[in-house]
């Protein structure tokens, strides 16, 4: 059997992304192994799915591979790159905080509702478009947050490189 070669491009199908993920996530993993018994080397590897769910592959484990690199000091010639990195984590801190407030917010509004339907012993088998609205809010700012950390782990993860 021949193999062949595909183009690279992104995959409208999502039955066929899903696929494709598992099986290219397998082979990073499968390369990860070999690469910290073959070298001893300390390896870790964090991938989203498309469906946003988080895997993980660590040799010996991810904790202890990121923990390692986080802790690491930074190396002398590379004073001028960390003040943009200082500045970078910053941003991303004050980004951070600023979505958990606002989920705070959005929480708070929706327990607000809840407890004005309740005074008005409003039962109904349906959501208010309010609260609708509310709980649209609160995934969408859980997503962003989501991806603030993941950009600040990766931003951790460049530094290094």
């Amino acid at each position: 059997m021949v193999r062949r070669k595909i183009e690279i491009t992104e995959l409208k199908d999502s039955n066929t992304k899903q696929v494709t993920f598992s099986k290219r996530r397998t082979g990073l993993f499968k390369k990860a192994n070999e690469l910290s018994i073959l070298c001893g080397a300390e390896v870790a590897v964090v991938v989203f799915s498309p469906g946003n769910n988080p895997y993980s592959f660590g040799h010996p484990s991810v904790d202890v591979v990121a923990d390692k690199f986080l802790k690491q000091e930074p190396k002398s010639n590379d004073v001028q790159g960390t003040s943009t990195e200082v500045a970078d984590m910053d941003r991303l801190n004050q980004q951070l905080s600023d979505v958990q407030n606002e989920i705070l917010e959005e929480q708070k509004k929706a327990a607000e509702l809840n407890e004005r339907m309740k005074q008005k012993g409003v039962t109904q088998l349906f959501q208010p478009k309010e609260l609708q609205g509310s709980n649209l809010e609160i995934q969408k700012m859980k997503d962003c947050y989501d991806a603030i950390e993941v950009s600040e782990y990766m931003l951790l993860l460049a530094k290094n490189q």
